[in-house]
């Protein structure tokens, strides 16, 4: 069934038609002024043209026109015209009955578009042998909702990690590893045999190893050269390093998983950029025959803006496909990628949640790809973000001025939500398991809501005590909206009451239903922009037009008719499915009690 929006924006362009103007003046849409719940301003537009036409027509005459076509609808409730010729609308009773049993059947009806795309979603991008930390959190939460959004949609969307397994990093480990325990057979050039199949190393090895070599060779010249050495025989195909690359991935991975896991996110390519460095030789030919790079100082680069001056630095700088040594660089590997996934899974859109500071990184990348002709430019998009940042405004560190790791993230928001609990005295009489358990799912939900709700490019500050308040447009808000509504569905069950036939009657009855109405319009803007924060306000405005209807008609009073009961308690299970089907696509999980 169309949503109410659209049969009203139909009927108002179809009146404007009539009357000999263009359909698209008529547009419908959500009033601001707060007399009705809808507004068409076609009527100034109209007696605009019709002035240019030699015509003097009053606008309030041309809406009056519109106004008795428009009533003979029967989408139409009542329509009054205001000011200079503004037609406020609000839809018949019926047309909102129809559309609150079409939600209550599904929620996120008029979501699919109608022809469905390819596209994969890279984010995330940890790096093999490194902790998650602070850092990571954005990409992850906004590169997950974006991923969901798509995916309700009907497109074909797959998730990429893009781990970083590739560079001086792995020399550092290969290196520090080889000190440590020097007769591994991987250290072996005349070694022959299978390599064991059990990593010589734990996570808890890596994450210290790394650290420990990066902090010599930043004061011992000599031991960066052995890094840097292991890392190129490592890219030359060295047999032993590459082996223990393979450990090093798995290992990273399975922990990986584990940490993305605890933050409800899920991949579908776990790959980085060591899958694509067999294709570098041969995208590196085929840009050469191409006849689109040139030498620069020794190293092979692509210019891939005519208005580039080196001098002024004003354009797009080349891109740098090898540099004077020879080394691969960043620009290569995310070309490489371009061509693995367009063998791999030929996408039609390809969206990069990536931190807002790599922006030029990935313009450069964008326009050597379609220079190559590998992809039209408007099939990669690179979706930044702004910085989760302290209360200095800085992005966040730990009080000492480090990085913070982001299980300890999670960790803080948990105990804020604990603490928020006990002062609250919310959830008192559960035992202490599922009391901790409830704490984890609002500081999840805090956390992820805090960050979502912010347009993407916003930078925005940490703030654990506003984020986890039941009060606000706040994580915790709404799973109590759920978990209210949740409560009145099982009250209603031990009273025997059942839902029934919907009668739309009461104004909060119909805001309820206008606010579930606009689901799919909220949907398809956040998918075209990328923008979760979208989905964030209409669940939000959701939560708080329930709120509005329970406080006004209530649900399971004794002095309440049995179907109106019947009515409201459906009304109640359209708004529930509604709001578990957004933070599902939020990656946010509501507890069933609190």
């Amino acid at each position: 069934m169309p949503s109410v929006l659209s049969r009203l924006d139909a009927a108002a362009r179809e009146a404007f038609e009539s009357l000999g103007f263009p359909g698209n003046i008529a547009a419908v849409r959500e009033s601001d002024r707060g007399d009705a719940p809808y507004q068409c301003n076609g009527a100034m537009a109209a007696a605009g043209i019709a002035k240019k036409r030699g015509e003097k027509v009053n606008p309030r005459d041309i809406a009056a026109q519109a106004v008795e076509i428009m009533q003979a609808n029967s989408a139409m409730g009542q329509l009054e015209i205001a000011g200079p010729g503004f037609i406020n609308i609000a839809p018949a009773d019926d047309l909102l009955t129809a559309r609150a049993e079409q939600l209550l059947e599904n929620p996120a009806d008029g979501l699919n578009v109608e022809t469905p795309k390819t596209i994969i979603v890279d984010y995330g991008g940890a790096n093999v042998a490194k902790p998650m930390h602070v850092g990571h959190l954005r990409s992850a939460v906004i590169g997950e909702a974006i991923k969901r959004i798509l995916r309700a949609q009907g497109h074909n969307v797959i998730g990429d990690v893009h781990m970083g397994d590739w560079g001086l990093q792995m020399g550092h480990l290969i290196s520090e590893l080889a000190d440590e325990q020097p007769d591994l057979p991987y250290f072996d050039e005349a070694y022959e045999g299978d390599y064991p199949a059990e990593p010589p190393v734990t996570m808890d090895d890596l994450a210290r190893l790394y650290p420990q070599a990066s902090n010599k060779a930043k004061v011992n010249a000599e031991r960066m050269d052995i890094s840097r050495v292991a890392t190129a025989e490592l890219q030359a195909g060295r047999r032993g390093y590459r082996a223990l690359l393979d450990h090093f991935i798995d290992v990273s991975v399975a922990a990986l998983k584990v940490g993305y896991g605890n933050l409800g996110v899920e991949f579908d390519l776990w790959k980085g950029e060591a899958c694509v460095d067999p294709l570098i030789p041969g995208m590196i030919e085929e840009l050469k025959t191409a006849g689109i790079t040139e030498e620069d100082d020794g190293a092979l680069i692509i210019n891939v803006d005519d208005k580039w001056d080196s001098e002024t630095r004003t354009g797009t700088p080349p891109v740098m496909l090898l540099a004077s040594s020879g080394a691969v660089l960043y620009h290569t590997t995310d070309l490489a990628t371009l061509v693995d996934r367009k063998a791999e899974n030929n996408p039609d859109l390809i969206v990069y949640v990536v931190d807002q500071r790599q922006a030029l990184h990935f313009e450069q990348v964008f326009r050597a790809a379609a220079k190559a002709g590998w992809y039209a430019r408007e099939q990669m998009f690179h979706a930044g973000f702004g910085t989760m940042n302290g209360k200095d405004g800085k992005p966040f560190k730990t009080r000492e001025g480090g990085v913070l790791r982001l299980e300890d993230l999670m960790q803080i928001m948990h105990t804020a939500a604990r603490d928020r609990l006990e002062s609250s005295g919310v959830g008192a009489e559960f035992d202490a398991e599922e009391r901790d358990e409830i704490a984890r799912k609002i500081g999840l939900a805090a956390l992820k809501f805090a960050d979502l709700q912010n347009q993407r490019m916003t930078n925005y500050i940490f703030d654990p005590e506003r984020f986890t308040a039941f009060e606000g447009k706040t994580g915790p808000y709404l799973l109590y909206a759920v978990v209210r509504i949740k409560s009145i569905l099982r009250k209603a069950a031990e009273q025997n009451v059942v839902s029934g036939k919907i009668a739309v009657e009461a104004e909060t009855e119909k805001g309820l239903v206008l606010s579930l109405d606009a689901y799919a319009r909220a949907i398809e803007l956040a998918a075209d922009k990328y923008a979760p924060h979208i989905l964030c306000e209409h669940v939000y405005r959701v939560a708080q037009s329930f709120s509005r209807f329970y406080a006004e008609c209530p649900i399971l009073a004794d002095d309440v008719a049995a179907e109106v009961k019947a009515s409201r308690l459906s009304l109640a299970k359209a708004a529930l499915a509604q709001l578990e089907h957004g933070l599902d696509l939020l990656a946010i999980e509501a507890p069933d009690r609190m």
